[in-house]
């Protein structure tokens, strides 16, 4: 039965936690300053530096673009 004061049952209204966040560590863009960079193709590792998309790196052995790991 409704109250009359606008509140009404707790939990079936609009935003009421059906999103789907990122969350804390949830996301890759801007994962943190450590861990390194892998060549997908010769597996070469570098360290990461802070600031330097891995993907932005050529390997230093192969050439190629670099991922992160």
């Amino acid at each position: 039965m409704p109250r009359g004061d606008g509140t009404g049952p707790f939990g079936g209204g609009p935003g009421s936690g059906g999103g789907r966040g990122q969350g804390r560590g949830g996301g890759r863009p801007g994962i943190g300053p450590g861990g390194s960079c892998l060549c997908p193709k010769c597996g070469n590792k570098v360290a990461h530096q802070a600031g330097v998309p891995c993907t932005s790196m050529s390997c230093p052995n192969c050439g190629t673009k670099m991922t992160r790991n």
